[in-house]
């Protein structure tokens, strides 16, 4: 039998594509693609951000996502505003409109967190909870001692 932990990434990925594929299946009746709710979603709690920053939290590239907030602009749901102090700035921000959608979906999200977490006790889940957050953190740091070493080594 094969070590459980050679196992957690595809395990990850699998949960993580699970529950997106359940999320779709809750929202197909909401009328956006996944990329427009995700901007939404993300929109939300970055208001008035630019376009660039924007993408780079998406990472994705800027043409991509003017692509998805044109149509988003088209939908009346995203608005776009010059940045105070450089013209060039392109700054988002959610409609009034899309208060409703986002609240919509912001419920379906939960419906689906619900499901995934089906049978797992709250003490199991604070400690998978715990856990996860370990494992960004301790990959979060190993990304910038990796490009420090990298950077003082020849």
């Amino acid at each position: 039998m094969a070590d459980s932990s050679s196992e957690i990434g595809f395990l990850l990925h699998d949960v993580a594509r699970l529950q997106r594929k359940r999320f779709e299946h809750h929202a197909r009746g909401i009328g956006l693609t996944r990329s427009q709710w995700q901007v939404l979603s993300y929109l939300s709690r970055n208001e008035g951000i630019s376009q660039a920053g924007l993408a780079d939290l998406l990472e994705v590239e800027p043409i991509t996502l003017s692509r998805i907030v044109d149509r988003l602009v088209d939908a009346g749901l995203v608005g776009r505003s010059s940045h105070p102090s450089d013209r060039r700035v392109r700054c988002l921000r959610l409609t009034e409109a899309a208060r409703p959608t986002l609240k919509q979906l912001r419920q379906l999200g939960e419906q689906t967190r619900r499901e995934t977490l089906a049978g797992v006790s709250q003490p199991d889940h604070e400690r998978l909870i715990g856990t996860l957050l370990a494992m960004r953190s301790n990959l979060s740091g190993a990304g910038e001692a990796t490009r420090g070493s990298q950077e003082g080594n020849p």
